[in-house]
């Protein structure tokens, strides 16, 4: 009798093919510096030591997750993320003002609820950006996700019913659109 041979144990860290993540590290690590100076608008030799440090921390932390510029965003993704951006922020404020005026009123009419809606047909990327989306709008949250929907907790049933109509479903396809 053969004792069958177990797989070898996984360590949970993914490999890229190497060159891709060297690449992204040689791309990141300048535009994380710049926008880090820009941010912090301090030139101290303490803050730029600490803007070094959090830019090879970031670097380490994406080659250690097999990141890569071969399944990273492309350039007409970057390009549309701006006005989608926009988008969303004005999606976030109309949000809080809704659950602020429900959370505050004397009687809240709160019925919480967890329901799916689809988001088959986008790449993994859009489909974090996807989720991701929905927990940064006050009254959502993103609680599960697989290839064909995503599970999303709301306040209430008008929350869900807003992601059923696919507004924002077909803004992030409008992101990911290849033009």
């Amino acid at each position: 009798m053969t004792r069958p041979r177990l797989a070898p144990p996984d360590t949970g860290v993914t490999r890229s093919g190497g060159t891709g993540t060297i690449r992204l590290i040689r791309w990141a690590a300048p535009l994380l510096a710049a926008f880090w100076l820009l941010l912090s608008g301090h030139i101290d030799p303490l803050f730029v030591t600490f803007g070094v440090i959090s830019v090879v921390l970031a670097c380490v932390l994406a080659h250690r997750a097999g990141l890569s510029l071969e399944k990273g965003p492309t350039l007409g993704l970057v390009l549309r993320l701006p006005r989608y951006l926009l988008w969303l922020v004005k999606e976030v404020l109309v949000s809080a003002v809704t659950v602020t005026r429900q959370v505050w009123s004397p009687r809240p009419n709160l019925d919480p609820v967890v329901a799916c809606t689809p988001s088959r047909g986008l790449s993994p990327l859009t489909q974090v950006v996807y989720a991701n989306s929905i927990t940064l709008t006050p009254g959502t949250l993103s609680l599960d996700l697989d290839d064909e929907h995503i599970e999303v907790h709301a306040l209430d049933s008008a929350g869900v019913e807003d992601l059923g109509d696919g507004r924002v479903l077909r803004q992030v396809h409008r992101l990911e659109a290849r033009r």
